[in-house]
């Protein structure tokens, strides 16, 4: 089944679901904002999508800026301030069969359907 990482006050996050209800494609929501990733989730995320941590972090949320921005970060500390701060996880996630992409732009979901 399609999973979607989802942010509802995100409007790319809403076109996401809007594009997989254009499909007709079964799909889960989850609102990562709400239902807390753990680290090992999010490294399985990050795993599927075949990125480094920090390509999946929102550099221009305040929080970033504020307490992390210029900072030497290993992979497993980014991932570690992605859970305390799910703010900084950027969106939507989909996630098809065990591959990943970032929907940015939307139409990046057809490479995994």
């Amino acid at each position: 089944m399609i999973t979607i990482y989802h942010n509802p006050r995100c409007s790319k996050s809403r076109q996401g679901v809007a594009f997989l209800e254009e499909k007709k494609v079964e799909f889960k929501i989850i609102k990562y904002l709400n239902e807390t990733l753990s680290f090992d989730d999010l490294k399985e995320i990050i795993s599927q999508l075949n990125i480094k941590p920090i390509t999946l972090v929102r550099k221009n949320e305040t929080i970033w800026k504020s307490e992390f921005k210029g900072k030497e970060w290993s992979d497993d500390e980014i991932i570690q301030a992605m859970v305390v701060h799910p703010k900084l996880i950027e969106r939507p996630i989909v996630i098809n069969n065990g591959k990943a992409v970032v929907a940015r732009p939307v139409d990046k979901i057809e490479e995994i359907l």
